[in-house]
């Protein structure tokens, strides 16, 4: 009994390990993959490069940084593009990728009061092309059905 609980507790401290141990791309390293991604899997890799660079926006405006909140927020815009058009085309991943769309554009409705007033209507902006792309999707999903 004793050995199986030793058994049980170095296999999960392993597995541990490994997923601790697991690195992460970088992000330039990221979007080139993402770029080079065939259309099934480019939705899931620019939808992390949108996700990535969310978090460097809103670390920049905490920072007082608005410029590097801009780029961010540009690339945001850029790469959850690319995941729509890579979704619509390969016609996979488009629930995954419209929820993925939909959760970012709710965090910049949150951080959108949190900026300078400058900057506010800049992030709305965001948003508002981050809801086009979602109702694109989702007009791929569900459009309408011709019953002539």
């Amino acid at each position: 009994m004793k050995r199986k609980a030793v058994t049980i507790c170095v296999f999960v401290l392993s597995a541990s390990m490994l997923c601790f141990c697991r690195r992460e791309d970088s992000l330039p390293a990221l979007m080139a993959k993402a770029n080079a991604a065939s259309a099934g899997q480019q939705s899931d890799l620019c939808m992390e490069v949108a996700e990535r660079e969310l978090k460097l926006a809103i670390q920049s405006y905490k920072a007082n940084n608005s410029d590097e909140g801009r780029s961010s927020l540009q690339q945001i815009v850029k790469y959850a593009d690319k995941a729509r058009a890579a979704a619509i085309q390969s016609g996979k991943r488009l629930k995954h990728t419209e929820i993925k769309i939909r959760e970012i554009a709710e965090r910049l409705r949150d951080l959108q009061f949190n900026v300078d007033v400058d900057d506010q209507p800049l992030v709305q902006t965001t948003v508002d092309k981050l809801e086009d792309f979602r109702t694109e999707i989702l007009k791929s999903m569900f459009g309408s059905k011709n019953n002539d």
